[in-house]
Order: C-alpha cells, then sequence, then structure tokens
C-alpha cells in the first residue's frame, strides 16, 4: 500500500506551500502507469499543495496468493475480473473502516462525467477513485463498496486507469495554483460561456495555404473581437 513518504512516481515530492484542498487515492494495478501524469501541468502545479495524491495497488493487499487480484467470470465468457474481496481488502488496508469521501467505480455504467460533474469533484476534500481492467469489476465492487460511478464516455476500454487519469485531469486543473490566472476563465463548458464551446482560436501565420485567420482578430479592435468571440461560442 502507498504511504505519504519519501519522493517517488507514487508519492511526488511537495513543489509549493498552498495548503492541501483536496486527496484523490486512486486504487490501481498498475500505480506506475501514473508516473507521467504527475509531471505534467494541471497535475505537477497542485501536487504536494493543493493536491494530495495517493497511489494503492490492489497487488499489494490482495488476499489471494501469487498477488491474483482476477478471476474468470461466473457463468463463461472471455476476460478477467476484479474480484470484490480484492478491491475489499485494499479499501480495508488504506482506511480501516469508511473513507472521508465518496468511493468513486470507473466504468461504462456510471454517470457521464461533465463539466459540472467536475466541478462537484473539486470542491470534495477527498475523493476515492477504484479502477480495473479487462472485463471490469465484479458487480459488487460497483454495488456494495463504491458510492458512486463514472463514465468517460459511451465506449470501451482495456482499464480503468485511463478514465482516472481523465478525471484526475479534470479536477486537478479547477484546483488553486493549477492554470495560468484567467486561463481557465473563458474556456468550453465554462459558466461565462453559457456552458457552450469556446470561440475558435487562431496563432500565426495569418494565412496558410490559402486559409486565412478572420479579418476580425487582426483588426486590432477588441470590443469587434469580443462580440465575434460571443456571436462564435457554441458555433462548432
Amino acid at each position: 500500500m502507498s504511504q505519504q513518504a519519501s519522493p517517488s512516481p507514487r508519492n511526488p515530492a511537495p513543489n509549493n506551500a498552498r495548503p492541501i484542498s483536496v486527496r484523490i487515492d486512486v486504487f490501481t494495478l498498475v500505480p506506475h502507469a501514473y508516473a507521467w501524469l504527475t509531471e505534467q501541468r494541471p497535475l505537477a502545479s497542485v501536487l504536494g499543495g493543493g493536491l494530495e495524491l495517493r497511489l494503492f495497488s490492489y497487488r499489494d493487499t490482495t488476499p489471494l496468493r501469487a498477488g491474483q487480484v482476477d478471476d474468470t467470470p461466473y457463468g463463461g465468457g472471455a476476460g478477467m475480473v476484479l474480484r470484490v474481496d480484492v478491491v475489499a481488502a485494499a479499501l480495508d488496508a488504506a482506511y480501516g473502516g469508511t473513507p472521508d469521501g465518496p468511493i468513486v467505480a470507473l466504468t461504462p455504467k456510471g454517470r457521464a462525467l461533465r463539466q459540472e460533474v467536475v466541478e462537484e469533484l473539486a470542491t470534495l476534500p477527498a475523493l476515492t477513485l477504484l479502477s480495473a481492467r479487462f472485463e471490469g469489476f465484479d458487480e459488487r465492487v460497483v454495488e456494495h463498496l463504491a458510492t458512486d460511478a463514472i463514465s468517460v464516455g459511451p465506449y470501451v476500454l482495456s482499464n480503468g486507469d485511463l478514465p482516472a487519469m481523465v478525471v484526475l485531469d479534470a479536477v486537478a486543473r479547477r484546483l488553486p495554483g493549477a492554470l495560468a490566472e484567467g486561463s481557465g476563465e473563458l474556456e468550453s463548458f465554462s459558466a461565462e460561456l453559457g456552458g457552450g464551446l469556446e470561440y475558435p482560436q487562431y496563432t500565426r501565420p495569418p494565412e496558410f495555404r490559402g486559409w486565412t485567420v478572420p479579418d476580425v482578430l487582426l483588426s486590432g479592435d477588441h470590443a469587434r473581437i469580443d462580440a465575434w468571440r460571443r456571436e462564435m461560442v457554441g458555433s462548432r
């Protein structure tokens, strides 16, 4: 089980002195897969400050021999299923009781991850994410151990770590200090844009292969530019 100890891919070093506003625990079969994410903004900007991230391996606490964590499904069929006793053992070892925040299973059966859900999660002081692989969880994990279930989209992935990373990134960027000042205010799905898509963005060169930047953006008239941008919100 991962502990708050010396810096490592599981426990990145603090990089600032901001008080912790949220703790996220991720239960996974591959804790090392998150190393790259902890080195990138926005996550790297808030680790050790606004965010405490802990990664736990199911294999560290499995009650089964040889690190076994999954088994074949009852009734037959392809693939392997993450066992309920394995997940329960990991949660018991980490918390010894009820955790401070919700336990979220990443599964296609969950509620859709929309920006309002991200905003909700970002206000929580603690959050637990459960990821699985291959055929997913024994259904009893979702029904009895998790308190919530979230889906990142109506499609199938080979593991739940990618959805967990999506949740981590989305939540981290809403924490203070994650983004440059002002960069998260006028963006897709923000309240300032009425929940719509952000206006189109352009940069140099002004003409490429005959594809031109709208004249209004080159005008220097900020009132016209602002009006154009608001007109274009949600147009894509």
